[in-house]
């Protein structure tokens, strides 16, 4: 007598998980379309790293920021997942409700999202870097490492 394996169930978890992702896409795309309606976002020539009125806001991951960072001095990084819990302490005490803050990210979702909670917490002068350091990268421009200055060779 053969085995006979049903294998139905997992056609159902694979469709489950694939109807998972479009919702949590279409989700996703909302709250992006939503943060883009409150924060203003700049290009990358329109943020001048040599202004330190202005403070930059990094919610990148820390081994990410390892990767290369925009400028040292009044430079921030507080990893978007614990923004909520660090940016009274770190911000508002040290620098008040309403200095200039430029978040950013990779791609520019986090750094968004973050503005728009800053601006949710009482912040406000915050703007974000549309698209990330890809589009600073993009756009000719280096990052800072330890290991010196990084451009985007293509």
């Amino acid at each position: 007598m053969s085995d006979i394996k049903d294998t139905a169930h997992l056609d159902l978890e694979e469709l489950a998980t694939r109807r998972a992702e479009v919702y949590l896409s279409e989700q996703f795309k909302k709250l992006i379309s939503e943060a883009e309606n409150i924060v203003e976002q700049i290009e990358p020539n329109e943020l001048n790293l040599g202004d330190l009125d202005i403070l930059l806001l990094d919610v990148r991951e820390p081994e990410e920021f390892a990767s290369g960072y925009l400028r040292k001095e009044n430079h921030l990084t507080i990893p978007r997942g614990k923004l909520e819990f660090v940016a009274i302490k770190k911000i508002f005490e040290q620098y008040g409700h309403d200095i200039p803050i430029v978040t950013y990210c990779f791609k520019g979702p986090r750094g968004l999202l973050a503005a728009e909670q800053l601006k949710k917490m009482g912040f406000t002068n915050v703007k974000n870097l549309r698209n990330g350091l890809v589009n600073w990268l993009d756009s000719g421009r280096s990052l800072r490492s330890y290991f010196g200055e990084i451009k985007l060779v293509k």
